[in-house]
């Protein structure tokens, strides 16, 4: 007993004399996860945060008025060397967080949890969701708007949202919310598909993603054969091409998902007496 004592007393002390950035890692188990601070700078800024406060200067609109500019904005901001790992565990860590790397707050409360292990580690629906909001707020606060007003959305709708977003229901998907939100519309012609749309797909190996869209992969013939998007990957967050089954991937055409957050002024009202509840409470 005594000797385990001293054991932690030592470990204690060389974690205070390497640093407070030093944390008690366990390589492949929990306790990496449970651990740790986030990897800030001196002003608790973290990568991406400090990034956009450095990339300031306004952002275009497109012709539309889309939210995608402000989407890809975001993008530029996350770290792509797998220095924001992907953690996503078949038993969900509801408890720990939500797929995102950083608290994501909304009307004055946390809507998504980071995990507290300080890695930044994310998941796909979670990273996706993340990027969503902050392209949201974004463009508010570029057109002088209230960066928590999505279309007078309360906190409950926007969580609501959130849980189509990760597919908690029969039918749901990031296109669902957006469209029932009155947010934008759903995309039916790849065609039209921009850099910046919101997407999910599934595979025939019966796994799926919630990517975000960037650009169509080609044959000589113009035939699309697949896909390049941006997401939280296995090898962590950054961009990723993947083909469709009939074009030696493994991705499934009639599985595609696209939506794409319209101009503000286009807004539609929503009747949130119609709109499934899939959650009908929240614990902060």
């Amino acid at each position: 007993m005594m000797k385990r004592l001293f054991e932690c007393c030592v470990l204690c002390v060389l974690i205070l004399l390497c640093g407070c950035r030093t944390y008690y890692k366990i390589t492949g188990s929990n306790e990496y996860y449970r651990h740790g601070r986030y990897p800030v700078d001196g002003r608790n800024f973290s990568p991406v945060d400090k990034y956009l406060a450095t990339h300031s200067d306004p952002v275009e609109d497109d012709a539309d008025g889309a939210l995608n500019p402000y989407v890809l904005r975001i993008i530029e901001a996350y770290p792509k060397d797998g220095s924001y790992p992907y953690r996503c565990i078949k038993a969900p860590e509801y408890d720990l967080y939500l797929g995102v790397t950083q608290d994501l707050w909304y009307k004055g409360r946390i809507v998504a949890k980071a995990h507290p292990n300080g890695t930044r580690c994310s998941y796909c629906c979670g990273l996706t969701f993340e990027v969503f909001v902050r392209a949201m707020q974004l463009r508010n606060m570029q057109k002088g708007l209230d960066p928590d007003d999505f279309n007078g959305m309360t906190f409950f709708d926007l969580f609501n949202l959130l849980q189509f977003w990760f597919i908690e229901g029969k039918g749901d998907s990031p296109q669902m919310g957006i469209e029932t939100y009155g947010l934008g519309p759903k995309i039916t012609n790849w065609e039209e598909a921009r850099a910046g749309d919101f997407m999910d797909l599934s595979r025939n190996n019966g796994t799926g993603h919630s990517v975000i869209f960037i650009e169509w992969k080609r044959d000589e013939e113009g035939r699309i054969t697949g896909l390049k998007y941006f997401s939280s990957n296995s090898g962590g967050v950054g961009y990723l091409t993947e083909y469709f089954s009939d074009s030696g991937g493994k991705v499934l055409r009639k599985w595609i998902r696209l939506a794409r957050v319209g101009s503000i002024e286009n807004y539609k009202s929503f009747d949130r007496r119609t709109i499934p509840m899939r959650r009908e409470y929240y614990n902060p």
